[in-house]
């Protein structure tokens, strides 16, 4: 008899594949798993199928390898360095042996208020209703399983390859502006302009988030609470859910001083913990306008880019 509902099944091995890391870091590496502790996440899996709908195919317990612990001490070696130095715009691109691929952002891995929520996992236990007695169809293959995901179809089986990459884009960095206001936010698809944001609709909620505002490089910066719409609520229109996007989409929050983050797509519209980003509209010619984002998933204040103007996709 046991408290824990997640540790009542029989677990099973799951055979995981050499995993190789490239991309922008300093050597390529092969991971060594056997220095690394397994992490535990309890997932319920769900599926589009070909009607649009979604298709639940089971509840699990999963346990592996973090790519919080796989990534920790690899050196990150920027294409951009010179331009943007810091790690918030960072991505990696996960891929299978057939050829599958996903990506999640830096700030997906590391800058969670909850860590180590997406694993390549070595074991699966099933999380067995206690009426019903369902028995969901275990997977054969291990695989990268993504906790903070509702519809999961990041989970791809069988990585071998973690590419790290710095968002493709350019821009001039403008340390020395006195004061940083943008009136209107441009939306890119692969380059090009597809739309505008100057105001925000009449109908939308407001949410209000309380938080303690807290920068990796500054430390607390306010306790203050954040009040404005959520933010896949706004630019859902120009960025459509499609079964490609929630696997490898990546977008860019930038703003008019050069500042940026790297968000995935699944991490903005695919929540299942209600942990949202919001945007958040300031007040006329208020220092930081005149819109900013706000993410309430993560620890740190880093990704609240102030005076946003562009952001892109790819």
């Amino acid at each position: 008899m046991t408290n824990n509902f997640y540790d009542k099944s029989e677990t099973y091995s799951l055979s995981v594949k050499e995993l190789i890391i490239e991309g922008e870091v300093t050597d390529q590496v092969r991971v060594d798993f056997s220095v690394l502790k397994k992490r535990s996440v309890i997932v319920k899996e769900t599926l589009p199928d070909d009607s649009g709908a979604n298709r639940f195919t089971g509840a699990f317990r999963y346990d592996g390898y973090s790519l919080f612990d796989i990534l920790e001490k690899k050196v990150v070696k920027k294409s951009n360095e010179a331009e943007f130095s810091r790690v918030i715009d960072l991505y990696v691109i996960i891929e299978s042996d057939n050829g599958d691929k996903t990506v999640f952002s830096w700030g997906d891995i590391f800058y969670p208020n909850n860590l180590h929520k997406i694993i390549i996992a070595s074991d699966v236990s099933r999380i067995v209703p206690s009426k019903t007695k369902d028995l969901w169809v275990l997977p054969g293959k291990s695989k990268i399983v993504a906790a903070q995901d509702l519809i999961t179809v990041r989970n791809i089986s069988n990585p071998v390859k973690i590419r790290v990459c710095s968002f493709p884009l350019s821009l001039a960095i403008k340390r020395d502006m006195s004061s940083l206001y943008c009136p209107v936010v441009r939306i890119y698809h692969n380059g090009r302009i597809t739309g505008e944001i100057e105001t925000l609709p009449e109908n939308i909620n407001d949410e209000i988030f309380e938080a303690i505002f807290y920068g990796r490089g500054r430390g607390i910066h306010s306790t203050t609470p954040f009040k404005g719409p959520v933010l896949k609520e706004i630019i859902g229109k120009f960025y459509p859910s499609d079964r490609k996007k929630l696997q490898t989409g990546i977008l860019c929050f930038t703003g008019i001083d050069g500042y940026r983050c790297a968000v995935s797509y699944s991490e903005l519209f695919n929540r299942n913990d209600q942990q949202e980003f919001l945007l958040i509209r300031m007040k006329e010619d208020e220092d930081g306008g005149a819109f900013r984002i706000f993410a309430a998933c993560d620890f740190f204040s880093d990704r609240a880019v102030k005076s946003l103007s562009e952001i892109h996709i790819i």
